[in-house]
């Protein structure tokens, strides 16, 4: 091929459809299993379900997770374990939202919610602390100033939807091992998903999110 025949390629490329969307009035829907902005959950009860093991630091790719554990006050306990994350820090700078702190956590502490537009004007704000990162008392994500939030962000979080199998036990391969969780209850299944009480797969779609009677 000449360098005239490279040019015409370049120029008929001047007269095909484009295939640009315009944002945001043109924004796609975010997949069910979107990697967005992390969440820490509560218990029903509002006890903190993470116990600051430290495994979703140590399975992190980026290395952008940071916690401490510490033990928990007989009289005044903030976890239903023997310790609690009293430091947790997540660098967003770092992150590549690979989803592998959620699978590594044995308390199901962590998820990650649909929130991806948040920009930050320093560096200290993209080091989100415990204070940031555990919902509130209805079980919400706490929203900063620079995050843009839209209806169903806080939703069908990526975690609970994972159908790994506990430890290689063919038991519960396929099966939804999630707790209750403040302001949701427990989460319903997704297609080929098995409910804890139940030995049948799913085989009609659940609920939409949002819709189940124990979502606010």
């Amino acid at each position: 091929m000449g360098y005239l025949d490279g040019f015409k390629v370049t120029f008929m490329k001047l007269f095909e459809e484009r295939v640009t969307t315009e944002y945001p009035k043109e924004k796609r829907p975010k997949p069910a299993r979107f990697h967005g902005r992390h969440v820490l959950n509560r218990y029903e009860d509002g006890m903190e379900k993470c116990i600051g093991c430290e495994l979703c630091a140590g399975v992190c790719p980026a290395k952008c997770i940071y916690v401490r554990g510490a033990d928990n006050s007989e009289t005044d306990p903030v976890s239903p374990g023997e310790r609690y994350g009293y430091v947790y820090e997540i660098n967003y700078l770092r992150c590549i939202h690979c989803d592998l702190c959620v699978e590594a956590c044995p308390t199901e502490a962590i998820t990650e919610s649909k929130l991806f537009e948040f920009s930050f004007a320093n560096r200290s704000d993209a080091i989100y602390t415990k204070n940031e990162l555990v919902v509130d008392d209805e079980g919400l994500p706490q929203r900063q100033p620079w995050e843009l939030w839209h209806e169903g962000d806080d939703l069908a979080t990526s975690g609970w939807m994972r159908a790994t199998s506990p430890s290689g036990n063919p038991d519960y391969q396929n099966r939804v091992g999630w707790s209750g969780e403040l302001g949701y209850g427990t989460r319903k299944p997704e297609i080929g998903q098995r409910d804890k009480d139940s030995h049948e797969n799913t085989e009609n779609p659940p609920e939409k999110y949002g819709e189940s009677e124990d979502v606010h």
